[in-house]
């Protein structure tokens, strides 16, 4: 299984970033899990074919947070993946959020900004970034989760000049 992973898009609506980061990245990812600070739901209209697992995070509007949870557990492919926005100081966020959790192999979180692909005590922690706001990043970014033997997960590096670099 392939999952499109996202988060901090804080947008109102839609806009030509987020087509092109579904049209380029998600068009074959079979859903979509947005780690929180959606905004406003109507962003997640760009996603109209796709399944979406979503968080609410510190900025998203009342509308959002009455659909969504600030956390959840997901089953998917029999494996246990912890979906959070985060809160707070971005340092240490995550052994906050790993606090949060009990068996689980995967934690996709947000809040920082900065994507993070790591491995803590067999926990793979997984923050997209946000592929809209550079705050707190050097570049935007988004993610894609391999739901297979195990998780692997991948950052996609979104470049100002409509490049990309991959990693991880």
């Amino acid at each position: 299984m392939k999952i499109g992973v996202i988060s901090d898009t804080h947008l109102n609506v839609s806009d030509d970033r987020l087509e092109k980061i579904a049209e380029d990245y998600f068009h074959d990812v079979d859903l979509i899990l947005h780690a929180g600070d959606i905004v406003d739901l109507d962003v997640l209209d760009i996603f109209k074919d796709k399944k979406v697992y979503a968080v609410s995070g510190n900025m998203d509007h009342d509308s959002v947070k009455e659909v969504f949870p600030e956390k959840r557990i997901l089953e998917i492919e029999g494996r246990r993946i912890g979906l959070i926005h985060g809160w707070g100081s971005p340092f240490g966020l995550e052994e906050k959020v790993i606090r949060e959790f009990e068996n689980v192999e995967c934690i996709v979180y947000g809040h920082t900004h900065r994507a993070m692909n790591e491995v803590r005590d067999g926990i793979l922690l997984f923050n997209p970034g946000s592929p809209t706001d550079k705050r707190f990043a050097k570049h935007n970014s988004v993610g894609i989760l391999a739901v297979e033997e195990e998780i692997t997960g991948r950052i996609i590096c979104l470049e100002d000049q409509g490049r990309i670099s991959i990693n991880g």
